[in-house]
């Protein structure tokens, strides 16, 4: 299992990539970037941090 620290610190830079796309991207990558950090939100609160 990941670490906690582990798990924020990939949210983070999931919602960095994810801003950035919007900016620069088309819709279909700020989709599948938005999908990836919903999953990673999904595993820190189904691991109860």
């Amino acid at each position: 299992m990941i670490s906690k620290e582990e798990l924020i610190c990939e949210i983070e830079k999931a919602r960095e990539k994810l801003n950035k796309s919007i900016d620069f991207d088309d819709s279909d990558t700020i989709y599948k970037r938005s999908v990836e950090l919903d999953k990673l939100i999904e595993q820190y609160i189904t691991a109860g941090y």
